[in-house]
């Protein structure tokens, strides 16, 4: 229950990002706000591990961390920022539906994960509950553009980032894995965000600055104190299925601070993805998770 709980927190901190990514785009342009909000949380990250005293990691866990910085510290941010700029999050919500499916089957490939059959039949219901909520709240809609291709191949290194970090964070735990991620990203975010700062100079009111500080500081740092520690604890495959409630939470936040319409079918669409990550909880006892070392 621990695993399932952290992962819930993780997630519930993750769904704020794209609504706040498209605030945050619109005035501070998409590299600025990929690559400075990773140089930020690196800067909390550099903070934390000095005070935790924490050492270094291995060679091969820093081939490891690598695949990690490559999902969630760059992949995902970039592709996401630049689809942003003309897609909705509501729409971008409809694309990462998927991350769930994707992240289990990376747990496979990575992570050595074997989920038992009635854990796909569970998931599979989950994004088709999820899908058909928001086709029929009128989020999907339209041919599959260029900003679908770049949520697409965010979704991809987000996966791969989930389930590596997944996987490290039994051996590092959560907070250091996704810390040493970021410090490690360092020679590749610096450079980039001093660029796009002198090319398109970041100004913004204070709407957009407070959409840039929730994802340094929540979606990229503090949420994956959580989320890794979940993954680590309850099950890569079995936790990474509580994604499934995202997209909901995502087209909620939108309402809010983007003023979009969310239909009262999100009421039946909660309750059905919530019967299938409780199904899949269910699966836990028979599938293969590898022994948790440190967490």
């Amino acid at each position: 229950m621990i695993g399932l709980a952290l992962g819930a927190l993780g997630v519930l901190a993750f769904s704020m990002s794209l609504p706040a990514t498209r605030v945050a785009v619109q005035q501070l342009g998409p590299w600025f706000v990929a690559f400075g909000r990773a140089v930020g949380a690196a800067l909390l990250a550099w903070a934390y591990l000095r005070f935790t005293g924490a050492p270094r990691p291995t060679r091969s866990q820093w081939r490891r961390l690598s695949i990690v910085a490559l999902g969630v510290v760059v992949g995902f941010p970039l592709f996401t920022s630049l689809a942003l700029i003309s897609q909705t999050s509501a729409h971008g919500a409809v694309v990462i539906t998927v991350l769930p499916a994707m992240t289990a089957v990376f747990a496979v490939l990575r992570a050595g994960e074997r989920p038992p059959l009635l854990f796909w039949v569970a998931s599979a219901g989950g994004l088709l509950a999820v899908l058909t909520f928001l086709g029929a709240s009128g989020a999907v809609h339209g041919a599959l553009s260029l900003a679908d291709l770049l949520l697409l191949a965010a979704v991809v290194l987000c996966g791969l980032g989930y389930a590596e970090g997944g996987a490290l964070a039994r051996e590092l735990g959560g907070a250091r894995t996704i810390c040493w991620a970021l410090l490690l990203s360092l020679p590749v975010t610096v450079p980039i965000m001093i660029v796009a700062a002198v090319a398109h100079h970041p100004h913004a009111d204070a709407v957009a600055w407070r959409a840039f500080g929730y994802l340094t500081v929540v979606s990229m740092f503090l949420g994956f104190f959580a989320w890794y520690a979940g993954l680590a604890r309850g099950g890569i495959a079995q936790v990474g299925q509580i994604q499934l409630a995202q997209p909901v939470l995502t087209l909620v936040w939108s309402a809010l601070l983007l003023g979009e319409t969310v239909t009262p079918a999100s009421i039946a669409a909660a309750l059905a993805v919530l019967a299938c990550v409780v199904l899949i909880q269910r699966t836990r006892n028979s599938a293969q998770v590898p022994a948790l070392g440190r967490a």
